[in-house]
């Protein structure tokens, strides 16, 4: 019989707040954490505008030598782990570490200190380079510091899909430990990207939204007047287990992982099918995975970009997959309200939809005032909503086509 996976741990830090009730509290109230630009003056950028994590000092919380030894993104990774572990409830000693896995995946990794350290060799030369730019560079980073600061010595990974990577990192975790190489994963994503040059490249493709007059309504999936994503920044990391190693210990579970797909359009490397195919194939994956129908199915927190093709591919992709059905999901953006936070983005939309589960509300889609006829579909708009789903799931769709679906079970303990 096949091992259940169960969530019992969850941490952020995201442009709504630095902890799950912040968070939270500021997606149910349909609060923007998009404004101008401070990391840097962005006055000569076309884009001046993102979701910045704000009040988040590495200093304080690891000390001045170790927020020095690791970049901006690995720094977000630690503090949701951090805040994941505790909200656990759960302790790693002697042997047990064995048992654990890391799994946090990131589209760039450590951006900020290559560009930082590119700097210095322009400026300064090569003797200047700092000697711990590789290791705080690579995308493993993450990976490997909450490894080593928790003493954990099972599998320890990285995926790197664009912005699928957070739910290929979620689903996959979930298959180790399904396979038995794991009891406990620790899994998620994190991204710190907001730099000039980022921008200007996202821009430059056309991907980024340019209403810098007008910060907190820039982010507006599926309205008709959408023009391009915000770029953020943040981590989410999830405490996975198998079902019996949580119920060993006692531990609280929020909600079961039962379903997760993952396809690729092999279209295009930065615009979708817009047949929404490969999407659809996922969820299609992700349905068969967890053994249900679509008409079980509740809500869907939607990858909802907020760019012009990717929203109207998804409602495509949604309606292929759920037909008539479709006009009875939830369907909303956390992008809405906390911008694009590439790698991180699957990770931080999977504790929302943990936690309308938990609290039985879904968060609404900020910023929706003029209905567009290719996006037809019921998109909770700038009002949270009581629904008490039971089965949420959600879709993450990266450059290069790579698709990526999980879908939650609300947990039942008599069943």
């Amino acid at each position: 019989m096949e091992r259940q996976v169960v969530i019992t741990g969850l941490g952020v830090v995201t442009p709504l707040g630095n902890d799950v009730a912040t968070f939270w509290e500021g997606l149910l109230e349909g609060r923007s954490g998009v404004d101008l630009i401070t990391l840097f003056d962005p006055a000569d950028l076309d884009v001046r505008i993102a979701a910045e994590v704000k009040d988040f000092d590495p200093v304080a919380l690891f000390g001045k030598r170790a927020a020095r030894r690791n970049d901006r993104f690995t720094h977000f990774a630690l503090e949701a782990t951090r805040q994941a572990i505790t909200d656990a409830d759960i302790k790693f000693e002697g042997s047990d570490g064995q048992k654990v896995g890391v799994l946090i995946g990131t589209a760039i990794g450590g951006f900020i200190t290559l560009l930082d350290n590119f700097e210095v060799f322009k400026i300064r030369g090569s003797r200047r380079v700092s000697p711990f730019m590789v290791p705080m560079m690579m995308p493993n980073a993450a990976s490997a510091a909450i490894a080593i600061t928790y003493g954990l010595h099972g599998p320890n990974l990285t995926i790197a899909s664009a912005c699928a990577t957070g739910s290929h990192a979620i689903g996959e975790a979930g298959e180790m430990i399904r396979r038995g190489q794991s009891e406990v994963m620790i899994c998620g994503g994190s991204e710190a990207i907001i730099a000039p040059i980022a921008l200007a490249g996202l821009k430059n493709m056309g991907a980024l939204s340019t209403r810098n007059d007008d910060p907190q309504r820039a982010s507006r999936p599926f309205d008709a007047d959408r023009d391009g994503f915000v770029i953020g920044e943040g981590a989410g990391v999830l405490i996975l287990e198998s079902l019996e190693h949580a119920s060993a210990r006692k531990a609280r579970i929020y909600c079961e992982l039962t379903g997760y797909g993952a396809t690729s359009d092999a279209f295009h490397i930065t615009a979708p099918d817009e047949t929404g195919q490969g999407g659809a194939w996922a969820m299609e994956q992700a349905l068969s995975d967890a053994a249900i129908t679509p008409e079980e199915v509740d809500y869907i927190n939607a990858h909802g970009t907020s760019t012009p093709l990717n929203d109207r591919t998804e409602s495509i992709a949604i309606r292929t997959v759920f037909g008539p059905h479709a006009d009875q999901i939830a369907v909303s953006s956390t992008k809405s309200m906390i911008g694009h936070l590439i790698g991180a983005a699957g990770a931080v939309e999977a504790v929302a939809c943990v936690k309308s589960l938990e609290t039985g509300w879904v968060h609404p889609t900020i910023n929706y005032e003029t209905p567009d006829p290719e996006c037809d579909l019921d998109y909770v708009p700038n009002q949270a909503r009581r629904l008490e789903p039971k089965v949420v799931l959600s879709n993450s769709f990266g450059f290069g086509g790579h698709n990526g679906c999980v879908i939650l079970r609300k947990w039942d303990e008599t069943a």
